[in-house]
């Protein structure tokens, strides 16, 4: 009876501390399944303080989603497109069925990106840079998320030191002048989507006109 009832008391303890799977990185199984060719990158909701920061993503993102192996549509050319249908605004964009955006293109899938930080925050010797953007690709057949991520990058601008104590501050505010004065956004939104759609386990898998790579990095996607 004694022997029973350490048993029972040692299953119930091996069933308290089974090991439940942690899942790491996206799931890609949609994405695998749509399979997309083309992307349609569609005007960009701008969540920040600056108001230019919208137009200025634009020109950055593009590069590094077609590097990715993917025939992306001149996201200049689609943002006037819409603007003549009737979707000037980016967020009726956004809110818009995104099968009927894909059909005025003919894409496989939509890309909705937002702009959630894109501002400079100055301090007596350092001005510290930030951009923040959030990326969502749907299905241009049926509107079903493929892929979603975020992407943060924070700088800060350093002079590396001479070892004179009087040189550095004069350095540091300089820099920190300069920087106040035109901050330097674009290589930084450029860097921010370069690392969301190459990530491991996050980013966007190889498409078709990436051949060496293209269904053939499931270890990574």
């Amino acid at each position: 009876m004694k022997s029973l009832l350490l048993l029972s008391v040692s299953l119930m303890f091996l069933a308290g501390c089974t090991t439940i799977p942690v899942k790491t990185g996206y799931d890609y199984s949609a994405f695998r399944s749509a399979d997309p060719r083309s992307i349609l990158i569609v005007p960009v909701v701008n969540n920040s303080v600056d108001i230019d920061a919208s137009n200025y993503f634009l020109s950055a993102i593009s590069q590094p989603v077609a590097e990715r192996g993917y025939y992306v549509f001149p996201v200049h050319m689609v943002k006037r497109v819409m603007e003549e249908d009737g979707l000037a605004d980016a967020d009726m964009v956004h809110n818009a069925d995104p099968t009927r955006l894909a059909a005025l293109f003919g894409a496989d899938s939509v890309l909705y990106v937002s702009v959630e930080r894109w501002d400079a925050q100055y301090a007596v010797l350092t001005t510290t840079v930030t951009v923040e953007f959030n990326y969502v690709l749907k299905d241009g057949h049926t509107g079903e998320t493929l892929w979603q991520t975020d992407q943060k990058i924070v700088y800060q601008p350093q002079s590396g030191g001479s070892g004179n104590i009087f040189a550095d501050l004069i350095i540091s505010a300089v820099q920190a002048a300069a920087t106040k004065a035109k901050p330097n956004y674009l290589p930084l939104a450029r860097k921010a989507n370069g690392a969301a759609v190459v990530k491991t386990h996050y980013g966007l898998p190889a498409g078709p006109y990436r051949a060496k790579e293209y269904q053939l990095d499931q270890g990574r996607f």
